[in-house]
Formats: structure tokens, sequence, C-alpha cells
């Protein structure tokens, strides 16, 4: 059985990037404005209800992230007309893009599923991931489920990114020990 491969908290944030609606290229991992680290939202796709919801709840908590300096992103492996048809089902105002593929997919470790019929989706998806990367390109959290129910709350994730943030915590990058 082959395995996939994890990145490590603490590794170099791959070079990767995907589709914005307006057709330009966007770089995974790079923060935009007055941002310096980066949450990285990789969500199911347009046939999953919880990834609605959940990306809905992201921007009630947009002020909280750009109070700690940490520009949003969210990414999945759907085609344009499908994340064009999402939007209508979506209230935000971050960026969110379209076209990630199986291979990159794999290259940030993350559980891929096959779609249960041709109802649900016509391709293989990502589930949920949450990547933040901070102002050194380095992975400072990193979050992957096999399921769409299991995710960050937003509320505890804003209020443990400003901690981690604050210069006088000293808080060092977690869960970088090889075994």
């Amino acid at each position: 059985m082959a395995h996939s491969v994890k990145l490590k908290a603490g590794d170099e944030f791959p070079e990767m990037t995907a589709t914005l609606l307006d057709g330009s290229e966007v770089t995974l991992g790079k923060p935009k404005g007055e941002a310096n680290w980066q949450a990285v939202f990789v969500y199911r796709g347009k046939h999953c209800p919880l990834c609605t919801k959940y990306l809905n709840e992201i921007e009630s908590y947009k002020e909280a992230f750009a109070a700690a300096k940490v520009d949003i992103l969210a990414v999945s492996g759907d085609a344009k007309h499908q994340l064009e048809a999402h939007l209508e089902q979506l209230d935000i105002s971050f960026p969110i893009a379209y076209g990630l593929t199986e291979e990159q997919m794999k290259q940030l470790g993350l559980y891929i599923s096959l779609p249960r019929s041709e109802k649900e989706t016509d391709h293989n998806f990502a589930e949920p991931g949450l990547f933040v990367v901070n102002e050194h390109g380095d992975l400072h959290v990193v979050d992957i489920s096999n399921n769409p129910f299991v995710r960050p709350e937003q509320g505890a994730l804003t209020r443990g990114l400003s901690w981690i943030k604050k210069p006088n915590n000293h808080y060092p990058i977690r869960g970088t020990l090889d075994y």
C-alpha cells in the first residue's frame, strides 16, 4: 500500500499556484497586503454543504485574521464553472481559487477522496486542510482531516494565531520532533 507524504510543521511551504475567477494565478502561502502570514484553507468543493458553511464562517472572522496580520485564501480542486456556481451559496469577500490538481493535493499531504457518484462531483477531491504559512515561508500550523466535519474552530484559531504572533510569547513552531 502506498503511503502519502505529509508536510511537517516547520517545513518550507511548497511553491504552488491556483487560479482566481478573474483568471489570474495566486501563489499559495504568499500573503497579500498588510499581512505577513497566510492561512490557506483547502476545502472539498461545491458539492460539500459543510464546506459552504465553513467558508461562510471564515468570512465572519475575517477582521480577526486581519488584526493578527494573517491573510486568508481558500482553494479547492473544483473547476471554474463549479466555483462560479458555488459562489451563489457563499457570502465571502476573501480570495477563493480553483483548479488545485491531484498532484498538488498529494504534495500538500492531503487526504484525497473519490466521488461517490457523478452527482456528487466529477473529480477526485481533497479533504479539508489548513496550512498557516509564516513570514519566512515556513509551515507554522498544519491541520489536515480525512472528513469534512473535523476542522479548526475559527474563534480558537484566530485567538491562537494572534497569541502565537506576539513577539513576547516566543512561541515556536510545535510538532517538529522527528521520530
